[in-house]
């Protein structure tokens, strides 16, 4: 009995050593790596650098609309050589040659006023007209020009979008990073589960060569007549599950790194060993400090905000289409026509326009009333709806924070637990082979033993799944004690 013992054990040895050298050609990967090489590298990460330079140039587009703007603008040369229709004094029609060249040149400036929403302009503008048929030049130019338009009564634009856009652009900047962290709540559980297909097909592959050996040895043991037929039986109907149970594995993984492989972008054929990640970190989370953080980083607290400010701008822009509406706008400049284009800047005319435009709604139906009602109520439903959200997404984190602290301890004694059924399963294993133990309590051992591997697994996957939900929820460090940042350089 105790050569069958010591053949087990060379046997097992030797085994390992072929496992080992097997792994020798295998990319070794850590969680780490893989959530690095996800940012880096996978379609949701271009996409999110794509949808940042997005609301990048936005942002720059709304800033423009507060800076001065200057406009060149011209028809140069205006050559035409044609028949036009002249109407004489007496009403008849007659179509006389025209050759001539009608140039034009106008600078143009103008400056919105937030306070106002009012535009103050001005311009310099020259046209030049040459009468090829006659030979006769004309100049008309207006050396300097500048007025001011002021809406009266209206809803000012100008306003309400320099309280909203920032809020738009803080909120696309935080839902950056939110995406990053997105992008690790992903890998990692396309991670664990070609973990999990490893160690299901290690556990299969270990499963099956024990039982083998055990094969063997029950073999002997038949001859001796020490077990029954049916024992023998049992372990045959274990080996074939056993080997079924490596095919499973197989195609599983399989699957698992296709996925994996496909979402981080990883090229080549190189095949991927994965790493247990560590069971601990050091970290404490409190609910008071994620529920801090979350307000101060996350994108929809600040969508909060511009929610409740849009809502208001509703009512502001229905209120200011209704009743008087009313444009004031006054020009000041100098005009004149002569032969020369010196003669235009020698004496010129002034020219002035003051005007009131307006327009009152004297009969509606009540359109305008309904309109700003309206916008009235969206904006308190808008206020609930605000609230609602808000509580929803402080229960949200409390919970996580719950479950995470939860998982921590979870870890604990799943990790002990998987050390007592490796345990109870070698002594097994070894009191079969001296005859001291049933196939039954063997194969209940194998049981134990790979279902507590599973759930270690497991056990590791909720406990990281939870840190980096933690992360995305809050988008802080909690191991650096700092928020999270990215680079935020646009080409």
């Amino acid at each position: 009995m105790k050569y069958l013992y010591l053949i087990i054990i060379i046997i097992m040895c030797v085994s390992k050593v072929v496992v080992a050298a097997a792994g020798g050609d295998t990319l070794r990967l850590s969680l780490q790596q893989v959530v690095e090489m996800a940012k880096k590298n996978s379609i949701a990460a271009k996409q999110a650098v794509t949808q940042r330079e997005n609301k990048y140039w936005q942002w720059r587009t709304f800033k423009s609309n507060y800076q001065p703007q200057l406009s060149l603008t011209g028809t140069l040369p205006g050559y035409s050589k044609t028949y036009q229709q002249v109407l004489q004094p007496d009403g008849t029609i007659l179509f006389q040659p025209i050759h001539n060249d009608n140039s034009s040149l106008q600078l143009d400036f103008s400056q919105s006023i937030t306070a106002t929403g009012g535009t103050i302009y001005g311009t310099t503008q020259m046209q030049r007209f040459y009468d090829f048929d006659r030979k006769n030049t004309l100049y008309n130019g207006v050396p300097y020009a500048i007025g001011y338009s002021q809406p009266l009564f209206q809803y000012n634009a100008l306003r309400w979008d320099k309280r909203i856009e920032p809020l738009k652009y803080n909120e696309s900047r935080q839902a950056y990073i939110e995406s990053q962290e997105q992008i690790s709540v992903t890998v990692a559980s396309y991670f664990f589960d070609l973990l999990l297909a490893q160690v299901n097909l290690q556990i299969a592959e270990t499963n099956f060569t024990n039982t083998e050996k055990i094969l063997k040895i029950a073999k002997v043991k038949f001859d001796l007549g020490k077990i029954s037929k049916n024992e023998i039986l049992q372990l045959q109907l274990e080996q074939l599950n056993a080997q079924k149970a490596v095919g499973t594995a197989k195609r599983d993984m399989e699957i698992a790194t296709l996925n994996l492989r496909t979402y981080t972008g990883a090229e080549g054929d190189d095949k991927i060993a994965l790493e247990l990640p560590p069971s601990t970190i050091e970290m404490n989370v409190s609910a008071d400090k994620v529920l801090e953080e979350a307000f101060a980083n996350r994108s929809d607290a600040i969508a909060f905000v511009r929610r409740i400010a849009e809502a208001k701008r509703d009512v502001a822009k229905a209120k200011g289409q209704s009743g008087l509406i009313a444009t004031l706008t006054a020009n000041l400049g100098y005009s004149k026509s002569a032969p020369t284009i010196g003669d235009v800047y020698r004496s010129p005319q002034n020219q002035q326009l003051l005007q009131l435009q307006f327009t009152i709604p004297v009969l509606d139906w009540g359109r305008s009333k309904s309109r700003t009602k309206t916008a009235e109520a969206n904006e308190q439903f808008t206020e609930y709806a605000v609230e609602q959200d808000k509580q929803t997404f402080k229960q949200q984190i409390v919970t996580q924070v719950t479950l995470f602290n939860m998982m921590k301890d979870q870890l604990v004694f799943t990790a002990r637990a998987d050390s007592i059924a490796s345990e109870k399963y070698q002594i097994a294993r070894e009191r079969y082979v001296l005859g001291d133990l049933s196939i039954t309590d063997l194969s209940i051992a194998f049981a134990e033993n790979d279902q507590a591997k599973r759930d270690y697994i497991a056990a590791l996957r909720d406990f990281w799944g939870a840190y980096y939900q933690l992360r995305y929820l809050s988008l802080y460090d909690f191991e650096k004690n700092q928020k999270i940042r990215y680079e935020e350089r646009v080409d």
